[in-house]
């Protein structure tokens, strides 16, 4: 019996041994009414497979009772408790910037940051949203035409996408937002980017879309916790493909009216997944599975 117990225990020791002996990642999430979130287990389930012992946390300002205001104190308890980064969400992608120590080329550009490395005491900022966005778009909407597009949303999320859709070749983006102002500087910027006449602003949605090929929902909009829509029911139409960067749900009050009167439509489910693969990479250093965490997306 003690024999038998002393083997056991030995095979424990042994195989807890080897378990510490993977490499660690400590990261996390921050934003508000994120609990419904893919995210942590998509970088937990790829960390797994690629040997590290990956631990990924969710920093819910909601839960927390907190707002973007906390976010100098969230970074720096970040530091010291070993984070090696942060992916950043609504409503912080812009916020966190003046915190930062560094601006990659593309969240410089951008002026929005998801993703936020935590290495040697410093803090850089990279957007890997616009990338997940136009990897999504390449492998579901490739073929689509992209003469007008309308984007509902002129936030951190929506500079990243309105970037990825003129990047991928579409000849003119028409942009609305609750804050007519920030739909005309997104617009400003977007010309200053990618050549006068590139993007404009709107503040009628009946009259962008009766030209359009296309929309996309960039808002938190149909969310779980902020349910609707951004377009009447009305406004859709069968030639019109409709995208939603919203993941949950992943199928949005949006998509279901616009696949019941036969629009091709997009969930927000791809750029989640190809986001998250550029964040990884960040974070770790290596270079994670795409296919393998999509198919894992999609086994949820």
């Amino acid at each position: 019996m003690a024999s038998g117990q002393l083997s056991k225990a030995g095979t424990w020791t042994e195989a807890a041994a080897g378990i510490w002996a993977y490499p660690s990642v400590l990261v996390g999430l921050v934003g508000a009414g994120i609990q419904a979130s893919r995210t942590p287990a998509l970088h937990e389930r790829e960390g797994a497979e690629q040997g590290l012992r990956y631990v990924y946390k969710l920093i819910d300002l909601e839960g927390l009772g907190l707002d973007v205001n906390d976010l100098p104190e969230l970074l720096t308890a970040a530091q010291r408790f070993g984070f090696a980064g942060l992916n950043i969400t609504h409503p912080c992608k812009q916020a966190v910037i003046p915190l930062l120590d560094e601006l990659a080329p593309d969240a410089a550009a951008l002026g929005a940051v998801n993703t936020v490395v935590l290495k040697d005491g410093r803090r850089v900022g990279h957007n890997t949203d616009w990338w997940g966005f136009a990897e999504s778009f390449r492998r579901e909407l490739s073929d689509v035409r992209r003469d007008c597009v309308v984007q509902f949303g002129a936030g951190g999320a929506g500079t990243a996408v309105a970037h990825a859709l003129l990047t991928l070749g579409a000849n003119r983006i028409i942009v609305i937002d609750t804050d007519e102002s920030r739909a005309q500087r997104l617009a400003t910027a977007l010309c200053e980017r990618f050549g006068q006449d590139r993007a404009c602003f709107s503040s009628s949605p009946a009259d962008a879309l009766a030209k359009a090929d296309g929309m996309i929902n960039t808002t938190p909009l149909g969310m779980a916790k902020y349910p609707g829509m951004v377009v009447s029911i009305d406004l859709l139409r069968p030639d019109l493909w409709v995208a939603d960067i919203v993941y949950f749900p992943l199928e949005t009050e949006l998509l279901r009216q616009a696949r019941a009167r036969g629009c091709r439509t997009m969930s927000g489910g791809g750029m989640a997944v190809f986001q998250a693969v550029g964040a990884f990479h960040l974070f770790t250093g290596l270079e994670p599975n795409a296919d393998r965490m999509l198919q894992h997306f999609n086994g949820m």
